[in-house]
């Protein structure tokens, strides 16, 4: 069995946002017309910008699930792509997106409710309305949980102002998955892909420290939060990470009485590190209860094989290639195991 909690998606429409809200910088699809090989796909334009390419399967849950199907996949737990988070636009415009993205989404995992559990996405520039959804999607669409940014415009995940939305999601038992986006794409980060290879880690290493430092993992000791890319940096960089809250505890542990090394076993990270030292050295650091297969499917960037390398480490037994797989995505999504797995009945 395999849960996949890293994976995206969109609809395979939606309206025209700048003619809807009046102003650029949305992201459209754009479908292409069909290759020779019947290969279906679609062009992502920011305005009038191309943004990137996409395949039929990032739209299409049946093409998904025949995919899934050859890769072993039991189910995929499904957020949206973050450049369609939109923190910048208009607190209501954001909302108005979001319920058009989690209410496609409700509507897949609905269809395929044995396959597929939705994440919803949120207006996190305006933590009010974000509470609001949060909620709809926790109570009304089923979802057991929401992805957010790593940080929100000129907000770190610490600022005051999001300290009612991590209140609510605590109370309303609501994961989140947290995925860096909105990363430095110019001057030096311009070339080599530096973004997405640096930049995201980075952007994640960045909020996880702000998470720490800043005492919301203290504050909200029930709270589940997921991070993508193994955590970026951090779980790595945790020994210079400690070092600096013991050594400038002036600058470093002002709002937190917990080391950061004691923090970091309170959060769960994905397994999409490519390569099975780092995954080795990331259960080592964080704990064998805490590492959730990810693959960032469908983008190429990701672990497209589903774990296939985690299943051929010679280092991890059968038990705790089954945590990873799929025991641990159950305690983080609160999930039943026994509603995708047959073999459990």
């Amino acid at each position: 069995m395999k849960i996949d909690v890293h994976c995206h998606i969109l609809p395979e429409e939606w309206p025209d946002l700048k003619q809807r809200y009046g102003y650029g910088g949305w992201i459209q699809l754009k479908k292409n017309d069909e290759a020779e090989d019947g290969r279906r796909t679609a062009t992502m334009m920011k305005d009038d910008k191309r943004f990137r390419e996409v395949d039929e399967n990032c739209w299409n849950p049946e093409v998904r699930i025949e995919e899934m199907n050859a890769k072993g996949v039991t189910v995929q737990v499904l957020s949206t792509v973050p450049v369609m988070f939109s923190y910048w636009a208009k607190p209501f415009d954001t909302l108005d997106l979001c319920r058009i993205l989690n209410d496609d989404l409700a509507k897949t995992v609905s269809k395929h409710p044995d396959r597929f559990v939705g994440l919803g996405t949120l207006p996190m520039q305006a933590p009010e309305l974000a509470i609001q959804e949060m909620k709809r999607c926790r109570h009304e669409l089923g979802f057991p949980g929401v992805q957010i940014g790593t940080h929100v415009n000129d907000w770190n995940l610490d600022a005051p102002e999001l300290l009612p939305f991590f209140a609510a999601a605590e109370e309303h038992c609501c994961a989140i998955f947290v995925h860096p986006w909105d990363m430095e794409m110019g001057g030096r980060m311009e070339k080599y892909f530096l973004p997405w290879l640096v930049g995201m880690t980075t952007e994640t290493t960045a909020a996880l420290c702000c998470l720490m430092f800043g005492g919301i993992l203290e504050r909200f000791p029930n709270l589940r939060m997921c991070f993508a890319h193994g955590g970026g940096c951090a779980p790595y960089t945790i020994g210079r990470i400690d070092h600096g809250y013991h050594a400038r505890p002036d600058l470093c542990a002002q709002l937190t009485t917990l080391s950061p090394r004691t923090q970091l076993n309170r959060v769960y990270c994905d397994s999409l590190v490519h390569d099975q030292r780092a995954l080795k050295l990331l259960v080592d650091v964080i704990g064998q209860d805490r590492v959730v297969l990810g693959t960032d499917y469908p983008f190429p960037l990701g672990d497209l094989d589903a774990g296939k390398f985690i299943e051929s480490m010679e280092e991890f037994g059968d038990d705790l290639k089954g945590k990873i797989l799929f025991e641990n995505a159950c305690d983080f999504l609160g999930l039943d195991r026994r509603k995708y797995d047959a073999d459990s009945t």
